[in-house]
């Protein structure tokens, strides 16, 4: 299995860091997402932030549900 590579681990701490901001847990998540029409299984958005192996439209997706307008890089 391919290791994770350091914008993977980047994208997905940045995300989770939201996640956390907003206090939104995977459960919650996938509700929201559901909400504008992505439907994702919790064990599936967990399996994609811990590997890190998530597309932008789902980064973007996700923000969007969690109403998240800023996105902190550093």
């Amino acid at each position: 299995m391919p290791e994770q590579t350091d914008w993977e681990t980047k994208a997905a701490n940045l995300l989770k860091a939201e996640l956390k901001r907003k206090g939104v847990t995977y459960a919650q998540l996938v509700e929201k997402l559901k909400v504008i029409g992505v439907i994702e299984k919790e064990v599936n958005v967990r399996n994609k932030l811990s590997r890190g192996k998530f597309s932008a439209a789902f980064l973007l997706q996700c923000l969007e549900a969690i109403g998240s307008g800023h996105l902190y890089l550093e």
